[in-house]
């Protein structure tokens, strides 16, 4: 795919495909046995959630949410709000959930909370993009694809402003252009 204008390619889609095909293995061996209910947190990790459940060599069904902070800007507000729920219970269940980055990490410490109420057998969290020097709470991914720089990074269905999501690599905003 050629490149788009205003984003400096960042991580190839070969880079990504090959560290996500080890996450699922990863998962595959350290979740406990039994089915794993995957949790995609939409719009941003769609993509990436696609790729990785294909990538885990078993029983994998699939849920999703919707958690928001940043609306069409490219700065968080700080605020998290859930504005999709899951579909069905995960009481019992092996959760492992799908975010497509984690930045400040005040939305994945507010699903987590919200999902450990719900009393899950047990909760991982993969992400495809961890951005440790934006962290305002302590909290980390299990399984990561990434550690990347303080950029704001587009692509494989991350945007900004809604933009960019189809982008098959991982890319950066040049010089933070109006989006």
């Amino acid at each position: 795919m050629e490149k788009a204008p205003g984003i400096s390619q960042f991580i190839s889609a070969e880079r990504i495909a090959a560290r996500v095909a080890e996450l699922g293995l990863e998962i595959a061996r350290t979740l406990p046995p039994g089915e794993i209910l995957a949790v995609g947190v939409l719009k941003g990790a769609f993509v990436f959630m696609a790729d990785l459940v294909r990538a885990i060599p078993r029983d994998v069904r699939c849920d999703f949410l919707t958690a928001r902070s940043y609306g069409d800007t490219t700065e968080t507000s700080g605020i998290v709000e859930l504005a999709a729920d899951l579909a069905a219970p995960i009481e019992g269940k092996h959760v492992l959930l799908i975010e497509d980055i984690v930045d400040t990490g005040l939305t994945l410490k507010y699903l987590l909370e919200v999902l450990e109420a719900r009393r899950p057998a047990s909760l991982h969290v993969a992400a495809l993009l961890s951005k440790p020097s934006r962290r305002k709470v302590d909290i980390r991914a299990e399984f990561t694809g990434f550690e990347v720089p303080d950029q704001f990074i587009v692509g494989y269905g991350l945007d900004a402003a809604q933009k960019y999501r189809h982008l098959p690599y991982l890319g950066v905003l040049e010089n933070n252009p109006s989006v």
